[in-house]
């Protein structure tokens, strides 16, 4: 019979706690399977979420779903966490992140979008596809202020014109009178 050893080993502890810290970062995950990727590949991933400031990482099952578990993500998260995983991890613009780990797909169709946690809820791998396909935060904010700024422009155009059709008026008037 063998004697089970109850000590926890401090390099595991450390390894949870990092990627604890890594994932306190954000509310937004997107996982992914990177089974079948090239180094280049991945490489160039991680460049292109680099640049949207997303940290694109390689984690051990076990250690990220006892990280969630420790953050009071949903229970549901564990479902995600088995085979390879790498988990992009979105600080803002997840439906940004989405799209490019979408459009990388095409590129590269070893990787896999297995699911997504956006804020507390679960998406999985179709439902994440149609988040990728909403606007993003500042298309939004943008179409917002769009709509904001028409009555104000609008009504300046309408206030600037009034004074307009007065002096092309005069000028109609006097050109006649000179002609």
């Amino acid at each position: 019979m063998a004697i089970v050893a109850k000590k926890v080993q401090e390099n595991k502890t450390q390894a949870i706690q990092e990627i604890k810290d890594d994932f306190s970062r954000s509310k937004d995950f997107i996982f992914t399977d990177y089974r079948g990727l090239t180094v280049e590949q991945i490489t160039g991933l991680r460049k292109q979420l680099r640049a949207k400031d997303v940290h694109y990482k390689v984690v051990k099952n076990n250690f990220a779903r006892i990280a969630f578990e420790q953050l009071s993500a949903p229970p549901q998260v564990a479902d995600y966490l088995v085979g390879p995983t790498a988990v992009a991890i979105a600080p803002r613009d997840s439906n940004e992140v989405a799209k490019i780990l979408l459009n990388f797909v095409q590129e590269a169709p070893a990787l896999q979008v297995k699911g997504a946690l956006i804020g507390d809820t679960i998406y999985n791998a179709q439902e994440t596809a149609a988040f990728s396909r909403l606007p993003g935060r500042l298309e939004l904010i943008s179409m917002l202020m769009s709509v904001l700024n028409g009555p104000v422009r609008n009504l300046a155009c309408a206030l600037n014109d009034i004074p307009a059709r007065l002096v092309r008026s005069i000028n109609a008037v006097g050109d006649k009178k000179a002609g």
